[in-house]
């Protein structure tokens, strides 16, 4: 049985104090060229997985990508009752620790090659959700954030009504930026006190007292 999250989480500390000087011009060259690093190995069993589910399905696909524990997958599974909804996360141990089930598949792999393969199958989705990612908060990981990484056009290729929650606000600033660099608007604000916490890390965070964004937008 999983342990309560208590509230002991330390705000996301950084020595970036505004969006990085550089993100404009990483997100220009990444919209110029798709990315096309090869999945890994590791990666193959998920991606059949999912193309056997998907074959399987004729309704609407929702995505949770860096789905943890897919506490957050098996509640949006029965908030998209007609959907088939997918969680990802590189984490074996973090998917372990699932409990139940339902008309969702979790999936071991990393998230990038997942958008990438979703993209060339031509599949759009009904909703993308990218709750609580890492934020690399070193001014020199900004191309380890989903905003800065190579792979961005293939999300933004997926569709779908996105949503996107951090308890960093530069964060979700910044993916607002990269989303106004590629032509779609967007909407920041916080994330409504009360409701079930669609995560471990949200109910943590929450209980710690920390404020917590979220950014949506129409792809």
């Amino acid at each position: 049985m999983e342990t309560q999250p208590t509230g002991n989480s330390k705000p996301v500390h950084s020595s970036q104090t505004g969006v990085h000087p550089r993100l404009p011009a990483l997100v220009a060259r990444h919209l110029k060229a798709a990315w096309r690093k090869p999945p890994q190995p590791a990666d193959a069993p998920a991606l059949a997985a999912l193309d056997e589910a998907l074959a399987a399905h004729c309704g609407p696909v929702v995505l949770d990508s860096f789905c943890g524990t897919g506490q957050s997958t098996a509640l949006l599974a029965q908030r998209h009752g007609d959907a088939l909804v997918i969680g990802i996360d590189k984490s074996a141990h973090r998917l372990r620790r699932h409990r139940g089930d339902g008309n969702y598949l979790l999936l071991q792999a990393h998230c990038e090659p997942v958008w990438q393969h979703l993209q060339q199958t031509g599949l759009r989705l009904a909703a993308h959700y990218l709750l609580y990612p890492n934020p690399w908060p070193k001014p020199g990981q900004l191309a380890r954030r989903v905003h800065g990484h190579p792979a961005l056009p293939a999300l933004l290729a997926l569709g779908g009504q996105l949503e996107l929650r951090s308890n960093w606000q530069l964060y979700v600033e910044e993916f607002g930026v990269a989303l106004t660099l590629a032509g779609h608007p967007s909407r920041v604000a916080l994330v409504a006190d009360g409701g079930e916490p669609l995560t471990r890390f949200e109910e943590k965070y929450r209980n710690s007292g920390h404020a917590l964004w979220h950014l949506t937008a129409t792809l």
